[in-house]
């Protein structure tokens, strides 16, 4: 059986709405359990490969005031 983690946490998640998207992830980073780091990975991946140029500055902005503090 060939596993592809990418395409089964997008699966897991493709009828998803906003609010079961943002439980998703805030339940995740509550949890604080590594085994939800891939999990939340995927979903940036997808976030980054969607967003236009401004969306990934605003991005790096937060991501680098987040990692400062």
């Amino acid at each position: 059986m060939d596993l592809n983690l990418r395409e089964a946490i997008m699966h897991n998640v493709a009828n998803n709405t906003k609010e079961q998207l943002e439980h998703t992830i805030e339940d995740a980073i509550q949890r604080g359990e590594e085994k939800y780091l891939p999990g939340l990975g995927v979903l940036f991946e997808a976030i980054w490969t969607h967003a236009n140029e401004q969306q990934k500055d605003m991005m790096l902005t937060t991501l680098e005031q987040a990692v400062k503090q």
